[in-house]
Order: C-alpha cells, then structure tokens, then sequence
C-alpha cells in the first residue's frame, strides 16, 4: 500500500494531532488504577443441583469443589485472609462436599488443620463444631479429625470440658480394629487433666483389665501411668488428722 507524504497531510490536521494525543494521554494518567476486588463467597446450591451438575461422576466433582474453595483465598490480584472469609458459608461448602463424596476425607482436615487455624475463637469453634458433627456420621474412619479437634481445644482454646466432650465421642463411637488406642485414651488423661484422678484411674483400670492392649510396650507405659495416678489421686484427698 503507498505511503503518503507527510507534505501531503494538510495543516489543519497535523495541528490538531499533537493536541489529541496529548488529550489521550493526561486521560489516561488522571485515570484511576484498576483495583482487584475480593469475590464473596456465595451460600452453595443444594446438594441436589452440585448433583446435577456433576454429571454423574460426583466424586469428581466434589474434589473439584473442594480445590475451587481451597484457592478461594487467591484470586486475581488480591489474597483473602482465611480470617476474613464468612465462615458460615465455608461450613456450609465443606458440608456440601461431604454429602457429594461421603467418604472423602479432606474436607475435615481442611475444617480442623486449615481454617481451624485463624486467631479467631469463634471460627475456630464453628470448625471444630462442624468436625465433631461429621465424625458422628462415620467414627470409624473420622476419627483422626475428631482426635486433632480434641487437642485444638485443650491447648488452643484452653476448653477441657470441649475436649473431654470430644475425647468421650471417640471412646464410645470409634470402636472399630483401625482406631489406635492413643485414640480413644485421650479422655483418660483430659480427667486427669482436669484433676479428676479417680475417674481416669477408674477408666484406665477398665481398660487395662478387658485386655484390648496386647502390646508389653504400651502395656507397662499405662500399667506405670495407672500408679501415677493412684499417686495423683491419694495426695489431691485432705488428709485425716
């Protein structure tokens, strides 16, 4: 294609010229800068419509799910403070997920090791609320959520009846040949805990006589314990002058 001449060009328009360009750029500098805004986080859809839409492979689709609201926090030139997300609506989310893949696992650890995690107590509750409700519906293979929810509540919130309340749910539901006996102790030494020595002492004789724990290791570690607290338990009484 053949160029014109600048020669050619008339006046008027190489006068005008510099004047639009210099219009278009101050336009461009007053401005104001793009800012990257947080996407709230909306209630999810009802397990029937996440069915829906999963195609028939709902497994699939939770554990998609699941990613999706792990990145929440990242989005496009902004990072969300776990802090600062609607934990009513991450309860809901994660329940949600669970009803689409009833045996995955990985929603209660992010409710228990992830989003449990912020300094705030509220939040940290509502999680491990939502941890202790759904070990309820399957103990035998949530226990290790219940069991960190446990200790989270003892030495993060400084709560033992909240502990010993957990600790008592997994003594009685987690009952099944792969829940380690560490597990289902912990009630034994939050009583002690809580100077309740007989209870734990009564607990832990109850446990040592119905031989479930065959190992001599652990064996001679709570055969010791169990003297520790007739100890505890002989110097917390007044004594008799």
């Amino acid at each position: 294609m053949p160029q014109r001449r600048l020669a050619s060009v008339p006046r008027l328009i190489l006068g005008v010229a510099p004047i639009i360009l210099a219009v278009q750029v101050t336009f461009a500098v007053l401005q104001p800068r793009p800012q990257a805004r947080a996407e709230e986080l909306t209630p999810p859809p009802s397990v029937g419509v996440l069915r829906a839409l999963s195609l028939g492979d709902p497994i699939a689709f939770a554990q998609l799910l699941t990613l999706w609201l792990q990145a929440f926090d990242n989005q496009p030139g902004i990072s969300i403070r776990f802090l600062d997300l609607d934990y009513g609506k991450v309860e809901a989310w994660l329940q949600r997920i669970l009803e689409l893949d009833p045996r995955g696992q990985y929603p209660l650890l992010m409710a228990s090791q992830l989003y449990a995690e912020v300094p705030d107590e509220r939040k940290q509750r509502l999680m491990l609320d939502l941890v202790y409700r759904e070990f309820l519906r399957d103990p035998n293979r949530r226990w290790p959520w219940l069991a960190h929810a446990t200790i989270m509540a003892k030495h993060r919130l400084n709560d033992l009846p909240l502990a010993l309340r957990y600790a008592q749910a997994l003594a009685t539901h987690a009952t099944g040949a792969g829940v380690p006996h560490w597990a289902t102790q912990m009630q034994i030494f939050l009583y002690e805990d809580m100077g309740e020595y007989e209870t734990a002492r009564i607990l832990l004789g109850g446990l040592l006589d119905s031989g479930v724990v065959q190992d001599p290791h652990e064996l001679h570690l709570l055969i010791e314990r169990l003297n520790q607290l007739k100890d505890a338990e002989k110097s917390s009484k007044p004594s008799k002058n």
